[in-house]
């Protein structure tokens, strides 16, 4: 099939707008969003961009165009890069179809209960009862 102009009305997918503006080097939004929510998941996981390349043997400009959504992932990349942050591939395209955009950069609160969690996890069953009656004291304490 060559690359020629559409009659009017039809709809040749060489003309299609995701392909002109792939031609001009533009990311898309589906790119953008697949980047952002990777950026989220390293982000939970306490991990840097560094750490995240490593794990996806990329250079850390690569993982950075990645979740910039400069460039795509390929379906084996994001494979790789979905068992490496322990998620479902699935997990990239939630939310796309959503009115509301990802907020790519945590504010300071969600990092703070994101260092919460990890910290949390990490403690012992008696060490998380303990800080839950703490918790609950000073709640109590603010009535």
């Amino acid at each position: 099939m060559t690359a020629q102009t559409p009659d009017a009305g039809a709809v040749d997918p060489v003309w299609s707008v995701e392909n002109i503006r792939r031609r001009q080097g533009r990311p898309i939004d589906v790119d953008r969003h697949v980047g952002a929510r990777m950026r989220q998941r390293r982000t939970m996981l306490g991990l840097t961009q560094q750490q995240m390349a490593e794990l996806i043997n990329v250079t850390y400009q690569q993982a950075h165009k990645y979740e910039k959504g400069i460039n795509r992932i390929a379906s084996g990349r994001l494979y790789g890069i979905a068992k490496a942050l322990g998620c479902d591939v699935n997990y990239f395209f939630e939310g796309l179809d959503a009115d509301k955009r990802i907020k790519p950069h945590p504010n300071p609160q969600d990092r703070q209960l994101l260092e919460l969690a990890r910290t949390y996890a990490r403690l012992t069953s008696k060490q998380k009862h303990m800080v839950s009656a703490l918790v609950h004291s000073l709640d109590d304490a603010n009535d």
